[in-house]
């Protein structure tokens, strides 16, 4: 008896197909098609950046209910009813992005427009570093309520300082944004009646004595609340950081702290901390910022520099430099033609002040402010180089930096200093989110994660620049600009 000849080949392939399309059955029994609401949004055949897992190509993603509901390949979507679809050829979807350092409170005719204008550019999430809590607490209230119109905002409430405060409302250059403490008893009883109200996180600013901030991590660690702030005068960073420092404002007082001589200059601080002379906060503090910073910066030992990098990495110090203020003060791009021409979407009144105090400065550049915003960029450089945790942020609107834009000249800068399109890109979603504890839920494409995004018409990890190529913004699970052409 001939047996027949079997096509083992075929035989296989016929079963690994059948097993294919079974596996596919059972998936899709598994995770079936989602219900969705009528407000549901169906992005297709995109390209997604996401902050950890980087660029995958021909994805479609579904939102709905404020969140990222599923994620699947462009192929294998299934069918919806009724949906709105958003065309993702050739286009990238990345998370919205954060400004980690935003002053709400410091510009009474601008805070009325700065919602809008970070979600046109993009924030989707925001720090608020510094201001009176009967200022920010009602711009956080309004925020949670009405989420699809303004950016998620997180707030320090008022600096932390010591005495004289600096942002005492002593002349229109400072206004009240922070509580004076003149001793460790009134930072003690403060602290009590801030860190019961709605808090993210705290600040702490120059003027504060060593006693008086150690005071305040103490309470802060009682709070589980993070600190971020300046280093005070009448510290050092090492100080600062081994107390309990979690986050650095624009690098200030670094320079002092690893000098060659720091010790001296500290010494000689402290001598001038005692106020003799009975200057306001905001006068001492410039006048030895004047003295010092330079100083320091031309005596650098970097045997205390390396030391100071290592610990913040260490520690897992975010550094927040805000870059685009300083290259502002020092190149006055702000003249230049494209940059004026920006002004017109501020309201009329902010874009004519600016203005004439933008031809009041003149075009003059001042070698030492150039020499310290370069210090600045090549800071950032060596202290990414040791895996020091960078966040994006701006002071706008101080320094005439426009809200949600200047966040794009803050990438563009940190590129340039040395991280990669891909690490600027982090320290603007996932970093900030981080630090505030909210990582699990934010700043990330992945199923489960709140709706905050952008759809770009380039691709951001080629061309930092690109952040700025906005098509469509979505807050909250809802298209709350979309660019017409």
């Amino acid at each position: 008896m001939k047996l027949a000849k079997i096509d083992i080949k075929g035989f296989i392939s016929t079963h690994l197909a059948t097993c294919a399309m079974l596996l596919l059955a059972i998936s899709m029994a598994c995770n079936p098609a989602p219900q969705l609401t009528d407000e549901a949004i169906l992005i297709q055949n995109v390209s997604i950046i996401d902050p950890v897992n980087g660029l995958e190509t021909q994805k479609s993603v579904v939102i709905d209910n404020a969140k990222i509901v599923r994620i699947y390949e462009h192929s294998n979507v299934p069918e919806f009813g009724n949906i709105t679809l958003i065309d993702g050829t050739n286009h990238y979807l990345m998370p919205g992005l954060w400004d980690a350092h935003v002053h709400y409170s410091f510009e009474e005719n601008m805070r009325g427009a700065m919602n809008a204008l970070f979600l046109k550019y993009g924030i989707t999430s925001v720090r608020d570093t510094g201001g009176p809590m009967d200022i920010v607490l009602p711009v956080k209230i309004a925020s949670t309520r009405e989420n699809e119109d303004s950016p998620s905002i997180y707030i320090a409430g008022p600096l932390i300082d010591g005495s004289p405060n600096v942002y005492n409302d002593s002349s229109p250059y400072y206004p009240l944004l922070s509580i004076e403490n003149t001793d460790v008893e009134a930072v003690e009883e403060n602290m009590v009646a801030l860190v019961a109200q709605d808090l993210d996180f705290l600040k702490a600013y120059e003027m504060l004595s060593e006693p008086q901030f150690k005071a305040l991590m103490q309470v802060a660690e009682t709070s589980e609340l993070r600190v971020t702030g300046h280093i005070p005068l009448s510290m050092n960073l090492f100080s600062a950081v081994e107390n309990g420092l979690m986050g650095m404002e624009h690098l200030r007082n670094l320079e002092m702290s690893v000098a060659a001589n720091s010790d001296e200059l500290q010494e000689q601080r402290l001598e001038w901390l005692q106020n003799p002379e009975g200057l306001s906060g905001g006068a001492l503090r410039s006048s030895i910022h004047a003295a010092q910073r330079m100083e320091a910066i031309a005596q650098i030992d970097s045997a205390k520099l390396q030391a100071a990098a290592s610990l913040l990495a260490e520690r897992g110090v975010w550094q927040t430099p805000t870059l685009a203020l300083y290259n502002n003060f020092a190149t006055k791009e702000y003249l230049r033609d494209a940059a004026m021409e920006q002004l017109q979407v501020l309201p009329p009144e902010v874009s004519s002040a600016w203005s004439a105090a933008m031809e009041m400065s003149g075009t003059e550049i001042d070698p030492a402010t150039m020499a310290y915003a370069d210090w600045m960029r090549e800071t950032v450089g060596y202290l990414h180089q040791h895996q020091v945790p960078f966040m994006a942020g701006t002071d706008t609107p101080i320094g005439f930096l426009i809200p949600g834009l200047s966040l794009h000249r803050e990438l563009e800068l940190l590129v340039q200093s040395g991280l990669s399109n891909m690490e600027a890109i982090q320290a603007a979603t996932v970093e900030p989110a981080k630090f505030l504890g909210v990582e699990q839920r934010t700043s990330r494409i992945l199923e489960g994660y709140e709706a905050d995004l952008l759809l770009l018409r380039e691709n951001p990890l080629e061309r930092i620049s690109a952040t700025k190529e906005i098509e469509v913004v979505i807050k909250a699970g809802k298209v709350v600009f979309r660019e017409e052409f």
